[in-house]
Order: structure tokens, then sequence, then C-alpha cells
């Protein structure tokens, strides 16, 4: 919360008049809070033949003259100690020092918004010159250092468990898609044809690899000031077979009122367009935690889904009593139930949402809706291989892009 907004908000409860704060692009970089003034040592310890043994990283970051917002995390070093990233460290040491100067506020600046984008190069850049000094091939190194698919979910050194993660097949596939081995290859051609003089253009080839860690909402790892993290949401369905869902979330451009709506026409059968999404609304909303952090669809689209399947089970009771059938005898079939081995006896969403208010069994309130409020049991951690391809001129420095391939498994 800048001063600015503050004042602004103030400044129009004592006159009673809207008040606009507005500043230029100047004052707004000047001014808000930085990120990535930092300096990371970074030192790996490997036997001859690549196989990382330990990690010991130290951060000094600029914090500017007093932190700007609420960190997220009960963890001292916020997210960075993900730094491990995605490979098997049997043992690490992480230290992190925030250091107050005269810049402006800052207070995002080890934690990148809580998230890990400088983590990801700490470590990258790191294997990158361990390939180097072992004169090993860098996604060769990077293959012989990855957790394995059977060693999920795995505890890193620095605490946190992975859930799943398969960082092979990704290399694989990033190599196999780009034709890794030709690119070295011509690579090598490149820097023989430099070193006898028959060219001033060298060929770059950059890979990298990460695992980031969001979806900020586990109670056991995250509040602000003490309020935990999780979120909620609140579905109703109306007799019409429409419904309305209210969350805490609130959409910056991602396009959260078309994914809402699919989750739950994806739970619940009903059509997506049928279900109008109410979210942000501080008068209606229930309880949430923002937006923020790559934590919408994994903590606000799983409390959306688990209030959906509440519906959906009293939809299945409503089913079994009208179609005079045990709730066990019934399947649900994309937007109904249906008896089992007898497919003429179904029951569509929309008629059990007209049932729900005119005819429910014996002794159940009546009406179709539900609240679910979702604590997450973990992070989540999403993964991708990255391979930069560039052409260089030694005597200007001039660069061209040749290529960018990006492999990001990002989950359902």
């Amino acid at each position: 919360a800048y001063p600015g907004y503050i004042c602004a908000a103030v400044a129009s409860i004592v006159t009673g008049k809207p008040v606009k704060w507005v500043e230029d692009r100047i004052e707004n970089l000047t001014a808000t809070s930085f990120a990535r003034d930092y300096h990371m040592t970074t030192e790996i310890a490997a036997t001859k033949d690549g196989k990382v043994t330990g990690l010991r990283v130290h951060v000094l970051a600029d914090h500017g003259a007093f932190d700007a917002c609420a960190d997220p995390s009960k963890w001292p070093a916020g997210f960075f100690n993900i730094v491990t990233g995605s490979y098997d460290f049997p043992t690490a040491h992480l230290a992190v020092d925030g250091v107050y100067t005269n810049k402006a506020p800052g207070g995002v600046a080890y934690r990148c918004s809580f998230r890990v984008t400088e983590a990801a190069y700490c470590i990258e850049r790191a294997m990158d010159i361990l390939a180097q000094k072992l004169n090993m091939d860098p996604a060769e190194l990077r293959l012989k250092n990855f957790i394995k698919p059977e060693q999920f979910p795995y505890h890193s050194a620095l605490g946190w468990e992975y859930d799943s993660g398969d960082y092979h097949t990704a290399m694989r596939k990033m190599m196999e898609t780009t034709g890794y081995a030709a690119l070295r290859k011509e690579q090598a051609e490149k820097r023989a044809a430099f070193a006898r003089g028959e060219t001033r253009e060298i060929m770059g080839l950059g890979i990298s690899f990460f695992t980031e860690i969001v979806g900020a909402g586990p109670s056991k790892n995250c509040d602000i000031l003490g309020i935990a993290m999780f979120d909620s949401c609140e579905i109703r369905m109306h007799p019409t077979g429409a419904g309305i869902a209210r969350m805490g979330t609130k959409s910056q451009g991602q396009g959260h009122e078309t994914t809402w709506a699919q989750i739950i026409a994806t739970e619940i059968g009903i059509p997506a367009d049928n279900i109008m999404v109410e979210e942000g609304n501080t008068d209606t909303a229930p309880y949430g935690l923002g937006t923020y952090g790559s934590r919408s669809t994994p903590v606000a689209g799983a409390a959306i889904a688990m209030a959906a399947r509440k519906i959906k089970a009293k939809a299945q009771m409503i089913a079994a009593y009208k179609l005079e059938v045990h709730e066990d005898d019934l399947e649900f079939d994309i937007d109904g139930f249906r008896v089992k081995g007898l497919p003429e006896k179904f029951m569509s969403m929309k008629d059990i949402c007209w049932a729900a208010y005119n005819s429910v069994p014996p002794g159940m309130e009546p009406g179709l809706e539900a609240v679910s409020y979702y604590d997450p049991p973990n992070m989540t951690y999403p993964f991708g291989a990255y391979l930069c391809v560039m052409d260089i001129d030694v005597d200007t420095g001039v660069y061209k892009v040749r290529r960018f391939y990006a492999l990001d498994d990002c989950g359902t």
C-alpha cells in the first residue's frame, strides 16, 4: 500500500469528494518498491564426474529505506529457499541478509514478489559454471542431477516438499524438439571457423531449467500479519439451472471469469455461460487473500472445485430420490446422473436444480448451494525447460536471437 494511495483515500473521506492519485512513469519508477537489487554468492560441491553433493548460497538483499509490503511467508528468507531448484542436493545451506539503505522502499527484493526468479537464476548460472569447469555438456550435467520421478514426493534439503515432477522427460523433450545435438555440432563448427579467422560471428546456445514454488496459501507456511492465506468460494444454483459463484480473488486481466466458470462447468455439468462469476466485491465476496504470486488457480480455483463438489454430492442425493434408486447406483455423465446399467434413466443437473427447490427428499433442506474454505496442504511446484540460440557479432556485440524455446509444465 503506497503512501499516495492512503493520502488519496483519506483526502476523499475528509473532503467528501472523489480524489484521484496521479503519477507519471518517472515518479512511479522512482518511488515504488523495487526488486532484484542484490548480490548472490553460490558454491556447489560436486564429484569429478559431475554429481552434486552440496550447495551453499549467500544473498545480500537491498531492501530500500523500509519494507514496502507484508511478507506472506513464515520463512525468514521468504521463498528463496527453493534455490536448490530441480536438483537432488543431499545437503544445502542458505543465508539471506536484508539491508536497509537510502533507496525507495523495497521489501520485495529477496522474494521477487514472493517467487523465485532470482533463485532460479542463481542455481542455473552456478550449474552452467560447474559444467564449464568439469568440461561437461550443461544439459547432461542437469540430467545427471535432476530429482528422479520415483523420488517424489521429494523433501528438499532446505525444507520444501515437492509434490510431483518429471524433469528428465521435460529436458529430453526440449532437446529432441530443438535438435539439441545438431545445434551443439553447429556451435562447434562455428567456433572452429572463428578460430581459423573465417568468420567474426559466433553462436551462443543457452539452456536453463527451473522449478518454481507458487500457490501461496497453506496456513502452515503462509500468513500476512497472522491472517491465514487460504481462500474460499460460495456457489448458489438457481431453480432455472443457472448459478452464481462468488470468491475473494480479483482478475487483473488473466481471465478468471472464464477459468472459474469452466471449473464449475467441469465439476457439475452446468454450461459455463450459465455461471455468473462475481469476484472481489468486498460487500458480498467470501474470505480470500487476493490475486498475486500465482496463487489464484491453485488456491481459489481449488476452493471453487471443492464447493462445486459439495453441490454435486447434494445433487446426487436429489437425483437418487427422484429416480427411485440408491445414490450409489448413480454415475455422473457430463451434465447429470444416470442409473448404472440403465442409461435411459437419467436426470440432468438443470432438472436437479429445479427439484432442489420443490421436491427434495424428506428431511432434506431445500436449495442447492455450498461454501468451501480451502486451506491447501502444500504449495505447487511447476517446472520447465528453456533454450535460447543466439548469433553474436564479436566486433560490435550485436546479437540476434535465432530461436527461443520454452517448455512449461503448469499442471492441469
